[in-house]
């Protein structure tokens, strides 16, 4: 064995419960204290069987008069228990010596579960069980979460010696606890509040506690979101100490030069956000603004006229898409508005993406590395280490929930080099729209702009929800649109977990449709396609040649063709709303009247479940982007709607943003009081409740 390295000792090796442990993330003291209970038992009174009712889940204690094991119907332990006041049979199907030792006739025990009464009159299945003897606990009994590896009994006795340790001295001064008083409805510590949860008593409300609504589950709810509220002016404050290049329009310059070649006018809100994204970049600091719009709301042109203003200002500026469908029509529109513009300056649009060539990425990072390349559109390749840039000034990225924390860190980080400015300023786009208390709290360090109105001429989409069965009526409304000279969209789903299965249905969905539309050029799109011919099939369609596009969900965002009147969606109980509401907006972009088919097939003789049928009912009742946002969280919750594996963002535990909004409130008002005049708390505070999960915030 190697001698250990000289001055260093061995890190003790972690027993089997502490690797468990820390895979529950229950590291410190603060973190077991913090560790709630699932549900209690209530331990605390002792139920006769004359008084118990059918279904009651009830403790009672008695002797045990006869313990056997029989076969039939299948192999068990019955145990007859009786109380003085009835007999309870307890049936256990899994069971050890140690049962029939405690469980032996004569022995008197404890038992607890659910009491059901019968013809053969008491049963119990599966109850717990000790021996009888000592006091009644005279609190309920703590069941927490937990994995295979850790029983109750001992998490309960890791969780109350954390709770002992665990500093949950006030970090509250006294000038914010009367208002956190006043919407806690009552006068509760810390310590007391997570004393209380652990170990309530035994005539407390379990509803109050289930619900979450008793003041202790307040007391903890508004320190966890002062936390997070404090973290995110936190990252705002360490922002705004850092520096970036003032870009200013130029009188006559390329901004005002591209509002003169637009072949559209502006929105009065691209206008609004337009400008308030011109205020951002003349300061000093950089910018890091959320652009949201409804899908087709026209961010795209408000982005390029960021863009001009950096680039007139003798900077360059990136733009990065999730995908090389999005990045290409990005790339499409921008050379067609702002090339013949950049051209007399001696400036380029340059493209980057993974599937190009070596010789064309080789000159695109040549472009780049001089400053030639004025503006940069790409995928996740513009963030490589190859790239260099010469001086980036604005970084743009689309769809940003679809990019990783580490990937906007990295681009924000491509300033370029020998350039001292510090940061570019950051604009991202989304086209899921941000229900309030969502951008209070998780997007609290962000300024958040909104378009919140559709060009002129987009017609409405009317949304029909119908059954498989009714395949062939949708396949005749297709020959409907087609003998119209219209083109149709068909979106298989595509599951990670079986993409062989998903594909062959696209490809069975595909010779179906050329099957029963002879004469029309059916196309198939899916993800596994080569780029070359991934790029074919898009143009056919895009040029009108191709009638009909059956495609994964690869066309979710950013193709434009507004020749395409209808969406067929198969299979729509299979996705997201946030989705469903973003494949529906590629049709209805030009001025004929537009349709989106939710196809669903209902499990075998049964019904859909709750939160697909809410999904679906849902896109029928509305095309607003702002209420089918509001309803994905109210169905998903915040950890989904964020994506938290890609966000990073620290998810609430505790607090619920659809039930909380008071506490939420004080929070958002408390958080700057606290860092500008107890700034020593306020650290200890985001220490004790996100550890180092504060860093994400910086993305």
């Amino acid at each position: 064995m190697p001698a250990q390295a000289e001055g260093k000792a061995a890190a003790p090796a972690l027993s089997a419960p502490q690797k468990a442990l820390h895979r529950l993330g229950l590291v410190r003291d603060i973190d077991l204290a913090l560790h709630l209970p699932l549900r209690y038992e209530d331990e605390t009174r002792i139920v006769t069987l004359r008084g118990a009712r059918d279904g009651q889940l009830a403790q009672i204690e008695g002797t045990v008069t006869s313990c056997e094991i029989t076969q039939r119907p299948r192999r068990q332990l019955l145990v007859t228990l009786d109380d003085g006041t009835d007999t309870c049979t307890l049936r256990f199907f899994t069971f050890y010596p140690a049962h029939q030792k405690t469980l032996a006739v004569g022995q008197r025990v404890r038992v607890r579960g659910e009491l059901r009464g019968g013809f053969l009159g008491w049963t119990m299945v599966h109850p717990a069980f000790h021996a009888a003897g000592g006091e009644l606990p005279d609190a309920l009994t703590p069941v927490y979460p937990t994995s295979a590896q850790l029983p109750q009994a001992y998490l309960r006795k890791v969780v109350a010696s954390g709770l002992r340790r665990a500093d949950l001295g006030e970090n509250l001064p006294p000038a914010l606890l009367g208002g956190l008083n006043a919407v806690v409805r009552g006068t509760w510590t810390l310590r007391d509040a997570l004393q209380f949860l652990h170990h309530p008593g035994a005539d407390v409300s379990l509803d109050a506690l289930e619900d979450r609504s008793h003041p202790a589950w307040q007391r903890l709810k508004a320190e966890e979101l002062l936390a997070q509220q404090l973290s995110q002016f936190t990252a705002r404050q360490e922002r705004a100490a850092l520096s970036a290049p003032a870009l200013r329009a130029k009188p006559g310059g390329l901004h005002e030069q591209l509002l003169g070649v637009l072949p559209f006018a502006l929105t009065t809100a691209q206008r609004r956000v337009g400008e308030e994204i011109a205020r951002d970049l003349m300061r000093q600091i950089p910018m890091h603004r959320l652009l949201q719009g409804d899908v087709g709301s026209g961010k795209t042109v408000v982005a390029a006229l960021a863009a001009a203003i950096a680039i007139d200002a003798g900077w360059q500026c990136a733009l990065m898409a999730p995908t090389e469908i999005l990045a290409e029509q990005h790339f499409a529109k921008l050379i067609g508005w702002l090339e013949p513009l950049l051209a007399p300056l001696g400036k380029r649009v340059a493209w980057l993406t993974g599937s190009q060539k070596k010789k064309q990425r080789g000159e695109m990072l040549a472009l780049i590395a001089s400053g030639e390349a004025a503006l940069v559109v790409g995928t996740h390749a513009v963030i490589q280490d190859q790239v260099v840039f010469k001086n980036l000034a604005l970084a743009i990225i689309d769809e940003q929930h679809r990019f990783g924390v580490a990937q906007r860190l990295a681009l924000r980080s491509k300033m370029g080099s020998g350039v001292k400015e510090g940061e570019p300023h950051l604009l991202m786009m989304t086209a899921t729209p941000i229900p309030r208390t969502l951008a209070m709290s998780y997007y609290a360090d962000l300024d958040v702009s909104t378009i919140d109105e559709l060009p002129p001429g987009r017609t409405p989409i009317v949304t029909k929800v119908v059954a498989d069965s009714r395949r062939d009526e949708v396949i005749e409304r297709i020959r409907g649109q087609l003998a119209q000279g219209r083109q149709v969209y068909w979106v298989c789903p595509l599951i990670e977990e079986s993409e062989a299965l998903d594909l062959s249905n696209a490809t069975a969905t595909h010779a179906e449709l050329s099957e029963s539309l002879p004469g029309v050029l059916v196309g198939l799109l899916h993800s596994r396609m080569p780029v070359a011919e991934k790029k074919a099939v898009m143009s056919l369609f895009t040029g009108g040649q191709m009638g009909v596009l059956v495609s994964t969900t690869v066309i979710e965002v950013g193709v434009d063709v507004p020749n395409a009147s209808l969406m067929v969606i198969e299979h729509a109980e299979r996705f997201g709303l946030s989705q469903l509401h973003q494949l529906r907006g590629r049709v209805g972009r030009g001025a004929a009247a537009s349709a989106c088919v939710l196809m669903y097939t209902p499990p075998d003789g049964g019904r859909l479940g709750e939160t697909a049928r809410e999904r679906l009912k849902a896109m029928a009742e509305t095309n607003d982007g702002f209420e089918i946002a509001r309803r994905d969280l109210e169905i998903r919750g915040p950890g989904e709607f964020l994506g938290a594996r890609q966000s990073g963002a620290p998810l609430l535990r505790f607090a619920d943003l659809a039930t909380d909004g008071h506490l939420l409130e004080w929070a958002r008002a408390a958080a700057p009081v606290m860092l500008a005049e107890y700034p020593q708390q306020a650290e200890k505070h985001i220490a004790r409740w996100l550890g180092g999960r504060a860093e994400f915030l910086k993305a």
